[in-house]
């Protein structure tokens, strides 16, 4: 196989960490939305840490995005 090939395997997999970026998003705001629906005044305190959740969660989506690029430019 040439290195070319594998180069482009790599990037596809580094796909599965933006699956799992935008899977924990989801997660976060899922149960951010029952949180609120099991107890509404509680709203403002559970708001930054559900925005936290998901800042964090996206930096992993975008840490196998920058991944890809490097696997991409080496």
């Amino acid at each position: 196989m040439e290195m070319e090939v594998l180069k482009y395997i790599g990037m596809g997999l580094t796909t599965i960490g933006m699956l799992g970026a935008a899977l924990g998003v989801g997660n976060v705001f899922s149960s951010f939305l029952n949180g609120i629906a099991r107890n509404p005044s509680a709203e403002g305190k559970m708001t930054k840490f559900a925005f936290i959740g998901a800042a964090l969660a996206e930096f992993m989506g975008l840490l196998a995005f920058v991944v890809a690029i490097l696997i991409m430019i080496a």
